[in-house]
């Protein structure tokens, strides 16, 4: 699933009136209230912090303000931003500091929607996947097929320790695991061992993997 690894802002203007959003990374929903209410606090004297957020793994958990807004106007639209992005455990904050001049209704669907958009474009989204860290064990002789069959599978080393024989510690997608530990198996005639393999979660980011 999509998840905010690190959250972003941005501003529009529309007809002199500033629309600020914040994006955060949650993981329950009293993260999200406490950071709808510090982003209150911080633009205090704003006219409007609408908000939204999307929790849990099939986003079942789904909440949204207008903050005086009128109804239907803010909020909502805001959310229907996060659900069309598909990402998960998020909340966006958007502030408006009022220009004078009235959008009508219209105009605000799209400034909230805009300035949401424009929060998840500065923001760092990486897709989430359930992993296995599993570690190998091999005499020297088996190392060159072991690298050889991880970098075909695109399967990332974590870490490596040279003594009078070799582990890896290697992350391997969750659906993944059986073939890898056949694939080795086989290639190095039954002498690796695997003396552990831990659920992880984990994504790619520059191609560099990140557990979560």
């Amino acid at each position: 699933m999509k998840i905010i690894y690190k959250g972003g802002e941005a501003e529009i203007t529309e007809k002199k009136s500033r629309f600020i959003a914040s994006v955060r990374s949650v993981t329950s929903e009293e993260e999200a209230l406490d950071f709808i209410a510090s982003t209150k606090k911080r633009y205090w004297d704003a006219r409007h912090n609408c908000s939204a957020y999307v929790i849990g793994e099939r986003q079942q958990l789904q909440r949204c303000s207008d903050d005086g807004e009128p109804q239907g106007t803010a909020g909502r639209p805001m959310l229907e931003v996060l659900l069309g992005a598909d990402v998960h455990n998020a909340v966006v904050v958007v502030t408006r500091y009022f220009g004078g001049v009235l959008l009508g209704t219209g105009g605000l669907v799209r400034a909230y929607s805009k300035s949401v958009q424009e929060g998840l474009k500065n923001s760092t989204i990486l897709d989430k996947k359930e992993g296995i860290s599993l570690t190998i064990g091999t005499d020297y002789t088996g190392i060159g097929k072991i690298q050889y069959i991880l970098g075909q599978r695109g399967c990332p080393i974590l870490d490596s320790e040279y003594t009078d024989a070799v582990q890896l510690c290697t992350l391997i997608p969750k659906e993944e695991i059986a073939k890898v530990k056949e694939a080795v198996t086989e290639a190095t005639a039954g002498r690796a061992a695997f003396p552990s393999e831990m659920p992880v979660s984990y994504a790619m980011l520059e191609g560099e993997a990140i557990l979560l």
